[in-house]
């Protein structure tokens, strides 16, 4: 991804403190003339009970992969929601985005049978309705930045496209999106103090409330505190293990015009090739499998400002219990919405254009609902 970013997006410094997104004035809003698009995953929840939580991490992320590879590897403001996600493009991406966009929705239905909501809109329409899109970018490691959204914008619009608003043409039976690069070969990462949780806050009354900004520096703050800030992964990178077990994943991500069958034993093959490298600490053409394992740890996604504050850590009991005691505390007063959902292990889903390269991001989410059962337990 070395092409040239969009100006505006180009001029958005890069954080390097996540704590210091807390602060709206950290944010920057988006151009008038830049459209938003959103997605969801019709019965998510029902998915992630019927033990389905990776195919709808893998959908969502696919929305991602399709429009990095529709804009040529050009950096844009994206973000990972688990079961969907958003972005924003400049005006001259609109045509393709929407295609992209589409595409993804066709591919969801053929291959998995799942239904994906899909919308765009104009940050115009947005403001007009009394809401904005502002965005930062945090560096998550000297490869990676990732885009955080504030403003209430993006949350209006994925609403409105729940309403059946903003919506996009369909595109044809058959139509496949450029899902290049995506994958899902990590094993899941086991919590190693206590519980993974996925926790998702939202405010109660507006989205630049002071009293949130507030609340979310003093709940990342108390994540600080855990090793790694709560990282799920070890330091040398996440698990790998043979067969993985989101290979049948990928081949349906990447077999385009070609047999399911034939894409599953290409992923098959390179994750093995990749399994013993690890292994053996055997260097191929100059990959060093080992180092490219501890970057993806480094690069990985696992907190984000969307409109809200997003988390999946692993976390003793202790920081646990002062985490629900600090927001059940903050709903008495007013402050906050949340969900916070509890289970063993996190996974992760990756959008890899080079394993030669260090820009690989990879999102983190809980491996039994994660992200999408704690958003649940807000509406509940």
């Amino acid at each position: 991804m070395t092409d040239p970013l969009p100006p505006f997006y180009a001029a958005v410094p890069v954080q390097d403190d996540f704590a210091a997104l807390s602060d709206t004035e950290n944010y920057t809003s988006l151009p008038e003339d830049w459209w938003v698009g959103t997605s969801d995953i019709v019965g998510s929840t029902q998915a992630a009970a019927a033990g389905k939580y990776k195919t709808v991490n893998m959908v969502g992320a696919a929305v991602i992969s399709a429009q990095i590879n529709a804009h040529g590897g050009v950096a844009f403001p994206y973000i990972f929601g688990g079961d969907g996600a958003g972005f924003a493009v400049p005006p001259e991406w609109k045509d393709r985005a929407t295609e992209a966009l589409a595409a993804v929705q066709v591919w969801a239905a053929e291959e998995f049978d799942m239904s994906l909501r899909i919308g765009m809109v104009r940050i115009s329409d947005v403001r007009a309705a009394g809401h904005d899109v502002r965005i930062a970018r945090f560096g998550a490691a000297a490869g990676v930045d990732y885009a955080m959204f504030a403003g209430g914008g993006l949350a209006w619009a994925e609403a409105r496209m729940k309403d059946g608003a903003n919506g996009v043409p369909p595109a044809p039976p058959g139509t496949q999106p450029d899902l290049t690069g995506l994958s899902c070969r990590w094993s899941h990462m086991p919590s190693r103090y206590g519980a993974i949780l996925s926790v998702v806050i939202m405010p109660a009354r507006t989205a630049e409330d002071p009293a949130f900004a507030k609340l979310a520096g003093k709940v990342v703050a108390l994540a600080g505190g855990l090793d790694r800030s709560g990282h799920p992964g070890d330091t040398s990178g996440p698990g790998v293990d043979w067969p993985p077990a989101g290979a049948q994943l990928e081949a349906h991500a990447q077999h385009g015009a070609g047999s399911l069958g034939a894409a599953r034993r290409k992923a098959l093959f390179e994750s093995f090739v990749a399994w013993l490298l690890i292994k053996t600490g055997l260097k191929i053409g100059g990959f060093d499998a080992r180092r490219y394992r501890r970057v993806v740890g480094q690069n990985a996604d696992f907190r984000k400002f969307e409109d809200g504050l997003k988390m999946t850590v692993d976390c003793d009991p202790g920081t646990e219990a002062k985490l629900r005691s600090l927001l059940d505390q903050a709903v008495a007063e007013g402050v906050v919405r949340y969900g916070i959902h509890a289970q063993s292990e996190a996974m992760m889903t990756c959008i890899v254009p080079s394993i030669m390269t260090d820009d690989h991001v990879h999102f983190v989410d809980g491996a039994s609902g994660g992200y999408t059962v704690a958003a649940q337990a807000i509406k509940g």
